[in-house]
């Protein structure tokens, strides 16, 4: 048993994954950073409550309680940027998605990457890898849905506001094109913005895991956080992170969504 890990197995074809959804920050750690709230700003927050009705559906979750700012468990370990050319955050992030340095005498080193790797991203994979395999073996395809959510301005990374509904498939690869018109579809039908294969289409995990000829089908879902909460015009210590609204309606949006993953899977 992994204390930072949460997992909870269901039977049915579906795994939900959480990887951005923590705010712990180990004690060896914590003088690193060059404050405690800079290290969880950039989190996405409540993301893991907003999907807490996924259970219900049989779905199996996994959910990581460490900080993105640690280790982002959805970068490529390698180094390698996941969108060439545009800003983004590293596999150990050196600043705040606006910019700011997280760290009081300079980012991690070679050696002190490949600890917090070894630590917590090889753990969390292999744990991912293990309950897909698994569902794999009972069903023989599965639907991977990696939750996000995310500012619904960030003009360090896109131009303007995001639309609310952000959907990844890496244009296509990651998962059959059924399952992507279905969650598309369902977002259109609510009336509010969305986008298939936009600013963000996929991060490490859709993309490594999508293999839909393999029966692992990925699909990145990023909501912009006005779904679910009021954003401040600017995030501070006193305001953000903001409540979570449990009585948004895009929470029956979002189970409308997952009900047609599994119905995808079950096809």
């Amino acid at each position: 048993m992994i204390p930072w890990l949460e997992i909870s197995r269901g039977e049915a074809p579906l795994v939900v994954a959480f990887p951005h959804s923590g705010t712990e920050i180990p004690e060896e750690l914590e003088g690193s950073f060059v404050s405690p709230w800079l290290a969880r700003k950039d989190a996405d927050w409540w993301i893991d409550q907003v999907y807490g009705f996924a259970d219900t559906l049989g779905a199996t979750t996994i959910r990581s309680r460490i900080s993105r700012s640690v280790i982002d468990l959805n970068r490529d370990p390698s180094g390698a940027s996941l969108y060439p050319g545009q800003a983004t955050t590293e596999l150990c992030p050196t600043t705040t998605f606006a910019g700011e340095p997280l760290y009081r005498d300079g980012p991690p080193d070679a050696g002190e990457i490949g600890w917090r790797r070894s630590t917590w991203f090889d753990p969390y994979h292999d744990a991912l890898a293990a309950e897909l395999d698994r569902l794999r073996a009972r069903h023989g395809k599965v639907v991977l849905y990696d939750a996000h959510s995310i500012l619904s301005r960030v003009p360090r990374l896109f131009d303007g506001e995001l639309p609310l509904f952000n959907i990844g498939t890496n244009i296509g690869t990651t998962c059959d094109p059924a399952l992507a018109a279905a969650v598309a579809g369902i977002a259109a039908a609510t009336g509010r913005s969305h986008v298939l294969d936009g600013r963000f289409r996929g991060g490490w995990t859709t993309r490594h895991y999508g293999r839909p000829a393999d029966g692992i089908h990925a699909i990145q879902m990023e909501l912009a956080m006005r779904a679910y909460l009021d954003e401040p015009d600017a995030p501070g210590p006193d305001n953000w992170p903001a409540p979570f609204d449990p009585t948004s309606p895009v929470i029956a949006d979002l189970r409308a969504i997952l009900t047609a993953c599994l119905a995808f899977a079950r096809t």
